[in-house]
């Protein structure tokens, strides 16, 4: 959260304050500005820029996979068409050995 975003929520927290406490209104706001970036700070956060840069490459890193898979699935295409033909080569080589 941006320091503008703290300081207007401090401030609006402050105005809140019923009015004998009203005195006190510039205290009260910075004790809210303390409290909430110390409460923000605990927090495991990251900046709209880091999230759109891993953003960007959770997307590139998506997009090789799915090339990668299709690779894969072509080349075992391949590979099971090809044990195919060996299969029945094999078959029509041991069908012609049994007739002799």
């Amino acid at each position: 959260m941006a320091i503008e975003s703290i300081d207007e929520l401090a401030k609006r927290l402050a105005e809140s304050v019923p009015q004998g406490l009203r005195s006190m209104k510039d205290d009260l706001e910075k004790n809210f500005q303390s409290v909430l970036q110390a409460g923000l700070g605990k927090l495991d956060l990251v900046t709209r820029e880091e999230f759109e840069v891993q953003e960007a490459v959770l997307a590139r890193t998506r997009q090789k996979l799915e090339a990668l898979e299709g690779r894969l699935i072509s080349i075992e295409t391949a590979k099971a068409t090809s044990k195919k033909k060996k299969t029945k080569k094999t078959n029509k080589k041991k069908a012609k050995a049994k007739k002799k």
